[in-house]
């Protein structure tokens, strides 16, 4: 970027969030004054902590697995990148409502036949109840489907980071004598997780909205909350106004968030 364009965007002065705090203002005095939004706003907001919890632990096992698959995409051994790729192009290629069912509906009770199978010496002693599918809640199994379905998108923007790293940095490692592990804690990934930050920042956003989807299963978050009550009491414009405005406050308080943290790493660079 030239001086010339970052001055033109540090005098391009944010009506947009200006515009967005002013309807969230007037969004929340409504709620307050308004016995019905207030009503409303009470019942989905109880859904908030799973959606959060939902998406915390969905984003930190894709995140892990994305990571893994991405060291096998950049492997040595051919048979380690063929596998990486052939997942990816998979599970990039299946909605993630789909997988939801999927991974809900024939993923758990394979996944329990599994560990029956594993565990059947134990079980055969009676020293152990077998597992039942419905020991495995709807909750994790939605956190599954999310971790499976993102994994193949972090693992592209883990592969992407790594790569841009100089070539040469990595050689001079190795001419230093530095393991395989070493120079990636020491040389690739400081200079890779600036790459990387951003796209997993995006991610994590979209992650927070596509949570919603576990709604399908009944899990009981903001949008399950949403449905139930606006089901019972036909209120749909006040249920799914409530609906929106929780899900936008959310995102746009995590955009404003990570395009924080991109300018504060894009002055590092500069450094």
């Amino acid at each position: 970027m030239t001086p010339a364009q970052d001055t033109s965007q540090r005098g391009d002065y944010p009506w947009w969030l200006v515009a967005l705090a002013v309807i969230a203002v007037v969004l929340a005095v409504v709620i307050a004054t308004n016995g019905i939004y207030a009503q409303v706003f009470g019942i989905v907001s109880a859904g908030i902590g799973i959606t959060v919890l939902v998406t915390l632990l969905g984003f930190f096992f894709a995140t892990a697995l994305g990571l893994g698959i991405a060291l096998m995409a950049l492997s040595e051994r051919a048979a380690l990148r063929q596998i990486a790729r052939f997942y990816t192009e998979v599970i990039r290629g299946i909605p993630i409502l789909v997988l939801l069912f999927y991974i809900a509906f024939v993923g758990a009770p394979a996944l329990v036949a599994l560990i029956n199978l594993i565990l059947s010496p134990l079980i055969s002693s009676g020293s152990m109840e077998p597992m039942l599918v419905r020991d495995l809640s709807l909750m994790w199994r939605a956190v599954i489907a999310l971790s499976i379905g993102y994994s193949a998108f972090i693992a592209e923007v883990f592969r992407a980071g790594i790569l841009s790293v100089d070539k040469g940095q990595i050689e001079a490692a190795k001419a230093l004598g530095l393991s395989r592990y070493q120079r990636f804690r020491l040389v690739v990934f400081p200079q890779a997780i600036r790459v990387i930050l951003p796209p997993l920042g995006n991610d994590f956003v979209a992650m927070v909205k596509d949570s919603s989807l576990v709604s399908v299963l009944g899990v009981a978050d903001i949008t399950q909350m949403g449905k139930i009550y606006a089901s019972g009491s036909f209120r749909f414009f006040e249920t799914y106004s409530i609906v929106a405005y929780i899900y936008l406050i959310l995102t746009i308080g995590l955009s404003l968030g990570l395009r924080r943290l991109e300018q504060r790493l894009r002055r590092g660079n500069r450094g």
